[in-house]
């Protein structure tokens, strides 16, 4: 039952955000029911009732067979009727009538000064009391929600957020939920396989939040699209928050380093959603955030960067609503990424925000500026749960994307960029001499290895020619002995000595020759 709007402007007014109220009322399921009170077109005199509004009232919810009543809003009849007395009478019996007849009812009122509604209607006839606020701070307005009371039932005291928008009414809890989400020990890559090797090997925890942390033009931003577009490689959905670039602008930029994120964009894997932290009060934002996560289902969020919704509020709300965010991506398992741009003037391990704390995983990206030139260098100041990486590493952006390389400790500290190629240089160049020092000493050990088997051959040769000789030599004084004995046969034979003299001389020869052999 409206008083203020028709059937037809109702119906216009709430298509906007996603409702048919003609199709509801064809299916039986709605009935609209306008009453006009115009104050010039009544005439009050003696004592009267609203019986005839409880007739038409009644045979409107009969009509469909209503369980719900709405009335919108109360104070027309105020406005149009001057006894409030028997006004105020009449209401409590209809209430009590809509009671009695098991339909919930739903009144609409204005608020007033010092009470809630303008007639006080609400602290005696309802069982439970909304209080909508649309607030205005630094010119940026919220839209609020407050359960002033409810009957019968525990119920929340704070205030909630809540949306307009083309999908209807939109309330979103803001208080910080318990710390009893669970917990996963599934390990994904960060995008970077160095950096997957300075976390242990295997890059973040599923579920956690990672926090990158760095001046302007560090690459906290490149390290989150390496993040999205490992996540989209697996097949894993992907939210991208940005406050400070559009999305055509963040594909592009993200080419130059060898990242085609469009490609994720077509195939429905990856969404951006970006606007500037002004757009919206903080608990807009929030629930914005909650809105589009709850249709979308990531498994991995990216706010980039956290630091700029302190433009939305102060830095006390901004860090109130990044853990209300935080904890709820720890609840429903999503992956965080959260970048955080430091100042050079205040110390570097400090967020704006003062989320350090309850981030699982901290990187920190700096400038070094050595020799003329200003290089970037990334560490892991903490990750929780993992073994990590103390280390510095040499942080670069290439036509391929982010590579990580070791760096070199001089006089001077760490060497970065030229001041690391001369080093490397210098080291490439004493590794060189070393191998030629080494390959010349080979030589000389083969030259004097060679030399000294030439001498042992010529040694051996030698020994061999002697030893011939030798043999020789043995060999002649046998055949010069065996000629002188046949020698003195001959002789004797020549003589005709008698027999046994000759055999007897031939002994002696035999012994004589058997006792120098065996001197010899």
């Amino acid at each position: 039952m409206a008083f203020e709007e028709t059937a037809a402007e109702l119906a216009q007014n709430v298509r906007s955000i996603g409702f048919d109220l003609d199709e509801l009322a064809e299916e039986k399921k709605l009935a609209i029911d306008f009453v006009r009170v115009e104050r010039s077109e009544i005439d009050e005199t003696g004592d009267y009732d609203l019986e005839g509004l409880f007739i038409r009232l009644g045979s409107a919810i009969d009509s469909i067979g209503a369980k719900r009543v709405v009335l919108d809003t109360i104070e027309n009849l105020f406005s149009g009727l001057q006894n409030e007395g028997i006004l105020r009478a009449e209401l409590r019996r209809l209430f009590r009538w809509l009671k009695d007849r098991g339909v919930t009812a739903v009144i609409t009122a204005e608020r007033g000064e010092g009470a809630l509604t303008r007639h006080g209607l609400e602290e005696y006839v309802s069982d439970c009391v909304l209080l909508l606020d649309h607030r205005m701070v630094d010119q940026i307005s919220t839209r609020r929600l407050r359960i002033v009371k409810y009957r019968g039932t525990a119920h929340g005291t704070n205030e909630y957020p809540f949306l307009i928008d083309e999908d209807g009414f939109s309330v979103l809890p803001i208080t910080s939920l318990g710390l009893q989400h669970q917990v996963n020990d599934e390990r994904i890559s960060s995008g970077v396989p160095r950096l997957d090797t300075m976390l242990g090997g295997e890059g973040f925890y599923r579920g956690s939040t990672v926090l990158i942390s760095g001046t302007a033009g560090t690459g906290k931003t490149s390290l989150a699209a390496h993040f999205v577009d490992a996540a989209c490689r697996r097949g894993e959905r992907s939210l991208y928050f940005s406050f400070e670039e559009s999305p055509g602008q963040l594909i592009r930029n993200m080419q130059s380093i060898g990242l085609d994120l469009a490609q994720w964009v077509k195939k429905n894997l990856l969404q951006f959603h970006s606007s500037r932290a002004t757009l919206y009060g903080l608990e807009m934002h929030l629930a914005i955030i909650h809105k589009v996560i709850h249709e979308f289902q990531p498994q991995a969020v990216v706010i980039d960067p956290v630091g700029s919704l302190v433009q939305a509020g102060n830095r006390r709300d901004a860090h109130i609503m990044l853990i209300r965010l935080i904890d709820f991506l720890k609840q429903k398992g999503i992956t965080g990424i959260l970048t955080n741009l430091t100042s050079g003037g205040e110390a570097i391990e400090k967020t704006d925000v003062e989320i350090s704390s309850i981030a699982d995983t901290w990187l920190f990206v700096r400038d070094i500026e050595l020799g003329g030139e200003r290089n970037r260098a990334l560490y892991v100041l903490k990750s929780r749960g993992m073994a990590h990486s103390n280390q510095l590493r040499e942080f670069r952006l290439t036509h391929h994307g982010v590579d990580l390389l070791d760096v070199y400790l001089g006089p001077e500290g760490v060497l970065t960029g030229s001041s690391r190629l001369s080093q490397e240089t210098r080291e490439q160049a004493a590794v060189f001499e070393r191998r030629q020092e080494a390959e010349r000493r080979q030589r000389d050990l083969t030259r004097k290895r060679e030399a000294l088997e030439a001498r042992i051959m010529a040694l051996r040769k030698e020994f061999e020619v002697e030893q011939e000789e030798s043999a020789m030599v043995g060999a002649d004084r046998v055949a010069s002995e065996k000629f002188m004995a046949e020698s003195r046969e001959a002789m004797a034979r020549s003589r005709r000595a008698d027999q046994s003299e000759a055999i007897a001389s031939s002994k002696m020869q035999h012994r004589s020759q058997d006792g120098k052999n065996s001197k010899r």
